[in-house]
């Protein structure tokens, strides 16, 4: 990077706000899909919007790339610099500038940790409702650009079901405030358009965030089976009644055993193929009435043993086991590739076999942890991407289980995003035309082609768009 572009942002930041070091910048090389790596030229860390403002304007007249990350926890390369150029982290921004607990919303620096929001709520009997597996360390602008989920998702839904509002710094320093939370915006929807946008559209500074009333009850369930046919059989039977639990996740038993060999070991049953960890909220009669019948269900489909946590400590062991189910696998192997798709519930039993024959056939070892509620499956493939054969064979297998779950009426991600780990993927599922229009707004936002480049939409789609005349793309 020129020096004069360094000595600028050194300006504007302080020698605190810049990650120069080369040793340092290692750590911004990549996210969660460790197989894809680029050394950023520098990282910025401002402390508040104006500071990200004043960054996005000297980079624009410089040129310069910017890849916006908040913790690096994604798992398909969304923060990823692959064209080297700036990263700008969050890293700084972490407060709750508003918590409006009569109107039930929050307002947050892009950078605060996600289960930071819920403990400031907790207090007022608010918390913020969408809960990735990452909660600890991911941040709400993370979640915001990837419309993360979370195992409660099956009831309260993605992230853009909680985003009332949003500031974003755009390609050329100027802040978009869209901050005032409303129930129906008059005019275009852009804050809809932002969420899940993957930092293509500009760097997310502040959130406004709806806030969820704590349930009266909540009872966790663990069920155990001797298959995970069973298992699956069960979360379509339990969804059929329209029971409405708030959670249903599916583990198999190679998770089980790396699970139970860790720091995360909950008192799963090493023995068992399958559990099913289910949750039920609501008024004490409403959840006794419905955990009751789910215990029918569950037991008519040959679950050996049936528990129910029966304090909040165990209850919190259960979810941190099912949390910390990714980093248990690294037991088995030093690299896991996360894939995401999402199926129809009543195929999950038939894909859940393919999966794991596509990933056979390919001498890979496969474990299964993944939200059965909502047929959002995350096939883990333990591998050591330090053997190129090995890898080639990982990336081989995520193509095939990608095809296929898309041909059985699926799509490409339920909560991960596209990343660069699916960008070539698109075109499994999306026509010209549909990439063609969606490269319109990201046109629109980032002319330059600077924010994020190289990521979501196939490079040769974005660059054939931009070479033909509007009404040519859009016919």
């Amino acid at each position: 990077m020129h020096h004069a572009c360094a000595a600028e942002l050194r300006a504007i930041l302080g020698a605190d706000g810049l990650v120069e070091d080369r040793s340092r910048r290692t750590a911004y090389e990549c996210d969660g899909l460790a197989f894809e790596r680029r050394l950023p030229d520098l990282v910025l860390l401002p402390r508040d919007t104006p500071e990200a403002a004043a960054c996005m304007r000297v980079l624009r007249r410089h040129g310069v790339p910017v890849v916006p990350r908040g913790a690096g926890t994604g798992l398909t390369g969304g923060a990823t610099p692959v064209a080297g150029g700036v990263v700008i982290g969050t890293a700084r921004m972490r407060r709750v500038l508003e918590l409006n607990v009569t109107d039930r919303f929050a307002r947050v620096e892009s950078g605060l940790v996600n289960a930071d929001l819920t403990r400031a709520c907790a207090p007022h009997g608010l918390f913020y409702a969408p809960d990735p597996s990452s909660q600890r360390a991911c941040t709400i602008g993370g979640n915001v650009a990837n419309n993360a989920g979370g195992p409660h998702c099956f009831r309260y839904g993605n992230t853009t079901r909680h985003v009332l509002g949003l500031v974003v710094v755009t390609h050329d320093g100027e802040v978009l405030d869209l901050s005032e939370p409303e129930l129906d915006p008059l005019g275009y929807d852009l804050v809809g358009l932002l969420v899940g946008s993957e930092g293509m559209f500009g760097l997310v500074t502040e959130v406004t965030l709806r806030l969820t009333p704590s349930p009266q009850r909540v009872e966790t369930l663990l069920a155990i089976f001797p298959s995970l046919d069973a298992a699956c059989d069960a979360v379509s039977d339990v969804i059929a009644q329209r029971l409405e639990p708030s959670a249903l996740e599916i583990l198999d038993k190679l998770t089980i055993e790396a699970v139970e060999a860790s720091v995360f070991a909950a008192g799963y049953p090493a023995s068992a193929e399958a559990v099913l960890l289910i949750e039920v909220e609501g008024s004490d009669v409403e959840v006794e009435v419905n955990a009751n019948e789910i215990e029918a269900i569950l037991a008519g489909r040959g679950a050996l043993e049936l528990r129910r946590a029966q304090t909040e400590a165990e209850r919190a062991r259960l979810w941190a086991a099912r949390k910390g189910a990714y980093g248990a696998m690294g037991r088995v192997a030093p690299d896991l590739y996360v894939t995401d798709v999402v199926v129809p519930r009543t195929k999950l039993r038939d894909l859940v076999h393919r999966t794991t024959e596509i990933c056979r056939e390919r001498g890979l070892k496969i474990a299964n942890v993944f939200h059965a509620g909502d047929g959002n499956l995350h096939p883990n493939i333990s591998y050591d991407r330090r053997d190129a054969d090995e890898l080639a064979r990982v990336l081989d297998a995520g193509t095939r289980i990608m095809e296929v779950c898309i041909a059985a009426g699926g799509t490409l991600s339920g909560e991960h995003g596209i990343g660069l780990e699916k960008q070539q993927q698109m075109r499994l599922y999306f026509s010209p035309e549909d990439l063609a229009a969606m490269e319109l707004p990201r046109h629109v936002f980032d002319p330059e082609g600077r924010m994020n480049p190289g990521k979501t939409l196939p490079i040769r789609a974005c660059m054939e768009t931009r070479t033909k005349p509007l009404d040519e793309v859009t016919r």
